[in-house]
């Protein structure tokens, strides 16, 4: 376990998606992701935590370049996250493995992170 540098809450790594959904898709050229948590508590954790510098970082190396855009949505626990550019001139131009960026939720869900331990289910 870890001692979170914000909170000072201990931490485990884990995948993010223990803590939080996510859908995806896209918006033209644009990707689209739609993160949410179960609870206030992990809503809190999660807004705090994917900052636009994180989710660049998470997502890798593909969108180093691309502005990135983030909206918090507390009344629905949500994060929206819009990465523009990411494919191309759109899905019919894209030479991307997924196109549509259906699967880059599932693969920001994957990413092991510190998670403070009481939000692990």
């Amino acid at each position: 376990m870890r001692i979170g540098v914000q909170s000072k809450a201990a931490t485990t790594r884990a995948p993010l998606g223990l803590v939080c959904g996510a859908r995806s898709g896209d918006k033209g050229g644009d990707a689209n992701i739609g993160i949410w948590a179960r609870d206030d508590a992990a809503h809190a954790w999660m807004s705090g935590y994917l900052t636009v510098d994180r989710l660049r970082a998470l997502l890798g190396p593909e969108v180093a370049d691309l502005h990135i855009e983030r909206f918090d949505l507390p009344n629905l626990r949500a994060v929206n996250v819009v990465v523009h550019g990411l494919l191309g001139d759109g899905v019919a131009s894209s030479t991307r493995p997924d196109p549509q960026a259906k699967g880059l939720g599932e693969y920001l869900r994957s990413r092991v992170v510190d998670v403070p331990v009481e939000l692990i289910r």
